[in-house]
């Protein structure tokens, strides 16, 4: 059990450097535009129906406001004007005024705050302190993507090494004979260090995802969790434990499915795109989370692309479906036709090998198989 305990506590470690990760994205992903303009010599290409003005409303999503003024909304950073000396100076809320200034061939997109364009270039470039206090709540912030539309996927499942599920302690039985087992309900798990009084969660194992080595042979690279419940353990004999469920999620709990320690998902409320230069071409979806069938905006995929390969969170891919082939009428030789975009996919989670991304845009479905690709390249 010491090395079931080292691998959990390896979980956590990694679950908690992963929300890190996402807190630094959100700490860094929005900066002075200045500095992004910089690094990337060519601007932003604004739309060409971009309004002057825009007044955010209740339902927006970062992502979609950028959309109204960029082409590329993932280079949404490079243009707004935060104010880096007020705490979370990146936020925006229903009712804000959001004002398109250009200024020496230098646009800029921020936040009026009653002093128009002007005050907007003097904030951007603030060199001094200015006290400024703006009291609002999170809860309130307009998200880059709708958290409640990824919140199953953040709180609800992992992914993990198949040898971290070594002598996990696992359902063996229920009350009364049952097959599945419900809120209320008494289970039996078998297992060895499992303590009374604590409280522990119910994992169902998913199908393992399968990835192919250098030498095109395929092997189980990771294995997808799915909480199903939680509850306490009530009573020891031996290395059978009696567990009493005290909530489930969207499902019975069932014979196999695993005991777990529950662990704090530290779930964040904000997800900013980083700069397009640390994508990496390659990879592709491999599985539609939630669905047998095809993605589209708002659908949550799974990509074979993880920590070991660069992938972070905030990174944007561009989704191309792969070209058909086809025979020449004349010629009558194959021919393969070029790869077509279409999508758009920020990643909310990452994994070792897997990551987990959210569809911004689409405008053909998503299959298992689409290619990952740099936006950069639309350029």
């Amino acid at each position: 059990m010491t090395k079931v305990l080292h691998n959990q506590t390896s979980m956590t470690t990694a679950l908690k450097r992963g929300v890190l990760a996402v807190a630094m994205s959100v700490g860094l992903g929005l900066g002075v535009a200045v500095e992004a303009q910089a690094k990337n010599p060519t601007p932003p290409s604004l739309r060409g129906d971009a309004p002057n003005v825009y007044i955010v409303k209740k339902g927006d999503t970062l992502w979609d406001i950028s959309g109204r003024f960029l082409t590329k909304p993932w280079r949404w950073p490079e243009i707004w004007a935060s104010n880096k000396h007020v705490r979370n100076p990146h936020l925006i809320y229903p009712g804000d005024r959001l004002l398109l200034c250009t200024l020496d061939g230098r646009t800029l997109i921020g936040r009026d705050e009653g002093d128009g364009c002007e005050g907007i270039f003097r904030r951007a470039g603030a060199t001094t302190l200015a006290p400024q206090i703006r009291v609002e709540s999170l809860n309130n912030a307009i998200p880059v993507i709708p958290l409640d539309e990824i919140r199953h996927w953040l709180e609800r499942n992992i992914v993990i090494a198949p040898e971290t599920l070594e002598n996990i302690p696992y359902v063996v039985g229920m009350t009364e004979r049952r097959v599945i087992a419900a809120e209320g309900d008494r289970i039996y798990v078998r297992g060895n260090g499992v303590q009374i009084g604590q409280p522990y969660a119910i994992y169902r194992q998913g199908d393992p995802y399968k990835l192919k080595d250098e030498n095109g042979k395929e092997y189980i690279a990771a294995l997808e969790l799915t909480q199903v419940a939680t509850g306490l353990v009530t009573q020891v004999d031996k290395d059978i434990s009696t567990f009493e469920i005290n909530k489930t999620y969207k499902a019975e709990v069932r014979k196999g499915d695993l005991l777990m320690p529950i662990y704090d998902p530290m779930l964040p409320t904000l997800f900013y795109p980083v700069p397009v230069d640390t994508v990496a071409e390659g990879g592709q979806v491999v599985r539609v989370l939630g669905s047998i069938g095809t993605a589209g905006k708002h659908s949550v995929v799974a990509l074979n692309r993880g920590q070991q390969a660069g992938v972070t969170v905030g990174q944007v891919f561009a989704l191309d479906q792969l070209g058909e082939t086809t025979v020449d009428p004349k010629t009558k030789e194959n021919l393969q036709l070029p790869n077509q975009r279409i999508g758009h996919a920020l990643v909310f989670r990452t994994f070792d090998q897997i990551s987990y991304a959210y569809i911004l845009d689409s405008s053909l479905p998503v299959k298992t198989g689409a290619l990952l690709a740099v936006p950069m390249s639309e350029e």
